[in-house]
């Protein structure tokens, strides 16, 4: 591990020169969440990012509910490090089309990387956190997704989905808790008297409290991130999505 990761947090780490090459700060962007667990899991995701990346500055803002947002975020690295922003979201909507650009703009030298789905590493992370429910094949299945007022973000959900049905070998239906239909629990309703639901948020919240709520009596698989340690999956696509956008193959 590299000597120059500070004691205070293990995100912030004093390097940006790997051989005398200066690579470009990541920050990762959060949407934010009132909740305690999910803001440590998300933490805990970057934290392990930030260990993949020795030689790399890492920092974690957010979008929405939390500070630092955006703007504070970039003020606090250094003037003359470029900076790739990685969207820790999991589809690309008004968030990573509108807010991140629009939020980043007084700023010149940032990247912004792709959302983080629809990708085959998240049909993994979902896949593990569905296996202990054990669903029987005459069970039907459905993902829980936040909802975008942007379709193309529900799109990438709706091809998430049909990604798991494939890997699965059976139909996975969608269900959206905002912003677009079918709701969650009409979707599950939909689904006769035996559902079971995939959790397709990153973390522990309003949302996930609420898949569980309009689920009813079906079983609501955790989210991809919680108490435990992250996905190894998620943890290496947040790493890919930083290097494809940095222009680093290694």
């Amino acid at each position: 591990m590299s000597g120059c990761r500070t004691r205070r947090h293990a995100r912030d780490t004093c390097a940006g020169h790997d051989g005398g090459v200066t690579r470009p700060a990541l920050l990762a962007i959060s949407h934010g969440t009132s909740s305690p667990a999910g803001q440590a899991a998300v933490a805990s995701l970057v934290d392990a990012v930030a260990a993949r990346l020795p030689y790399t500055l890492v920092r974690l803002g957010h979008v929405d509910v939390q500070q630092p947002d955006v703007a504070a975020s970039l003020d606090a690295i250094p003037q003359g490090t470029p900076v790739v922003i990685v969207p820790l979201l999991l589809s690309a909507g008004y968030h990573v089309r509108v807010d991140l650009i629009n939020q980043s703009a007084g700023r010149g030298d940032v990247t912004i990387a792709p959302a983080l789905g629809p990708d085959d590493r998240l049909v993994d992370a979902l896949i593990a956190r569905l296996t202990p429910l054990a669903p029987a094949p005459e069970d039907a299945l459905v993902l829980a997704v936040a909802g975008s007022s942007d379709d193309r973000a529900n799109e990438d959900c709706r091809v998430t989905a049909r990604m798991l049905g494939e890997r699965l070998g059976r139909e996975v239906a969608v269900g959206f808790l905002a912003a677009a239909d079918p709701r969650l629990d009409v979707a599950v309703t939909a689904g006769g008297d035996r559902v079971v639901v995939a959790d397709y948020l990153l973390a522990p919240g309003y949302f996930h409290d609420l898949a569980v709520t309009l689920s009813g009596s079906a079983p609501v698989a955790p989210p991809l991130l919680g108490s435990d340690e992250p996905p190894a999956s998620l943890v290496d696509l947040v790493v890919d999505r930083y290097k494809g956008a940095a222009g680093l193959s290694d």
